[in-house]
């Protein structure tokens, strides 16, 4: 079998590394890959959005299944485009993506299926915007309607901060068409945490439970990034909350977008609160997560190909999906200044040496070989991702392996895993 992954992350590393393990798999390529994924895959130069040379190259090379990682060129349709040329791929068709590219698609939704979420509404002006506001008060959440790239979302703990938002989302236009609406809702108190699931569009099968960081700085300070850290599993999600989550929200959505002639058929991520009144979305996202995915991965038992095929072919219900049962976590090492401005080209050491450790694997995430060097060339570089039996003993393996490893400005969070906690 010949595969093809579409993108360049950290969740495109983790992918490569699962599906290079399968024994039915004997070419991999990877558009436009990494530095890290370009020691497991073949990677070409085609960028992930750019759907017409990605197809081409699917067809000239005789590509029997194609992977997409990232949210843009399933809400850009590349599923279908594939589809229409006779190519199987994986992943939501465009109208399903929606429930990720758009945020007032999927408030709709849920409000038409009472799947349980946070107030809100929508808005076009930035008048009505802070009229509602000040009407509400704060803390309150400001959403960019469209694809942010993870930074479209504004906890904001005064008025002048959530006027602020509004500003540079509507009048500014600082995420161009995504922010041309906004959705504010009301701030949920809880605990966060990830459920991700495989469907056909008819069957469900949730993953183990994982549980992102998204804030910048320790102690959840900090501006919203792509993602800092993650877990699995978490205690808070016990099999009677998942049971839940599957009845008043999982399968709810997927029965939901089929009534609306929608088959969703991929990867299902739902980022959920769990508040005194039972768990409630905060968002969808249409494929694996990062760096959720970089911790998932690593606890799937189960070859991953006949499960991606399984969902093609609509029979998911017929096939069992084995999991370990060790605990996982990664730490992102971001660059100096991510979310924000930041510079790229640092060189990068240590990775040899943590390579020897036991129980350890590094995702890359932004990363590029200039001459002989590993030099940086993102704003999240590196997924530095451990197991072991328990939490703390894969926190201690990730912090271990972190400390190695060497570049300017390097930044990371150093309580990843638990709330207050500080891996020793």
């Amino acid at each position: 079998m010949r595969v093809l992954i579409v993108g360049s992350g950290g969740r495109e590393h983790a992918l490569a590394w699962k599906i290079k393990q399968s024994p039915r798999v004997r070419a991999l390529f990877c558009a436009p890959g990494n530095a890290g994924i370009a020691r497991i895959a073949q990677c070409i130069p085609i960028a992930a959005d750019d759907l017409e040379q990605l197809v081409a190259f699917a067809r000239d090379q005789h590509i029997d299944l194609t992977v997409v990682g990232p949210e843009a060129p399933l809400a850009a349709g590349i599923v279908d485009r594939f589809r229409a040329e006779g190519l199987a791929i994986f992943g939501p068709v465009k109208a399903a993506a929606q429930l990720e590219a758009s945020k007032v698609f999927a408030k709709q939704l849920m409000a038409k299926y009472r799947i349980p979420t946070a107030e809100s509404q929508t808005f076009t002006t930035a008048a009505a915007a802070c009229a509602y506001i000040r009407e509400k008060g704060v803390p309150i959440v400001i959403k960019a309607d469209g694809l942010a790239a993870g930074k479209g979302v504004v906890v904001a703990t005064t008025v002048a901060e959530a006027e602020d938002a509004v500003q540079r989302m509507l009048v500014n236009q600082e995420f161009g068409a995504a922010g041309c609406q906004i959705v504010i809702e009301e701030y949920l108190r809880g605990e966060e945490v990830t459920l991700l699931a495989f469907t056909d569009g008819t069957t469900i099968i949730p993953m183990v439970s994982a549980q992102d960081h998204k804030a910048a700085y320790d102690h959840d300070a900090g501006p919203n990034t792509g993602g800092m850290g993650a877990y699995s599993p978490v205690p808070l999600l016990t099999p009677e909350l998942q049971q839940q989550i599957e009845a008043e929200i999982l399968q709810p959505t997927i029965d939901g977008l089929r009534q609306e002639g929608i088959v969703y058929q991929g990867v299902l991520y739902v980022g959920l609160m769990i508040t005194a009144s039972g768990p409630k979305v905060l968002e969808y996202n249409v494929r694996f997560g990062d760096p959720e995915c970089q911790v998932i991965l690593p606890r799937l038992q189960s070859d991953l190909i006949p499960i991606i095929e399984a969902i093609n072919e609509r029979k998911l219900a017929e096939i069992t999906i084995n999991w370990h049962d060790h605990h996982t976590a990664c730490v992102v090492m971001a660059s100096g200044g991510y979310p924000g401005p930041y510079t790229t080209g640092k060189l990068i050491t240590g990775l040899d040496q943590v390579a020897a450790l036991p129980d350890v694997y590094v995702f890359h995430a932004g990363t590029t070989v200039e001459g002989q060097n590993l030099v940086t060339a993102g704003g999240r570089v590196l997924t530095v991702t451990a197991w072991g039996e328990t939490r703390q003993d894969a926190l201690d393996k990730a912090y271990k392996a972190v400390q190695i490893i060497h570049f300017d400005g390097a930044h990371y969070r150093t309580d990843i895993g638990r709330r207050g906690v500080r891996p020793s």
